[in-house]
């Protein structure tokens, strides 16, 4: 594995463990958006993507990369599906 030098391969990790978290859990977070539990639905997935950013980035570089991933690649991007809390 390449090895994480920079801040902004520190946000493209994060951005691309998220994605894949929601490529492969379309379906559970179209129904956790609606019931209003993403992160409770998630959580297992949620900790070892965090958990696989910890160990590639180095501590200096994590910053918010990987929650501001989350907010924005899973959260904001499911915007369309109906919920009682949009």
């Amino acid at each position: 594995m390449a090895k994480i030098t920079t801040p902004e391969q520190a946000a493209r990790l994060a951005r691309t463990i998220v994605s894949d978290i929601v490529i492969y859990n379309k379906e559970k977070i179209q129904e956790a958006i609606k019931n209003d539990d993403v992160f409770e639905v998630l959580d297992d997935e949620i900790t070892q993507g965090a958990q696989i950013y910890k160990e590639r980035v180095p501590e200096e570089l994590q910053a918010n990369h990987f929650n501001n991933s989350l907010v924005d690649i899973l959260i904001k991007r499911s915007g369309n599906i109906e919920s009682d809390i949009w």
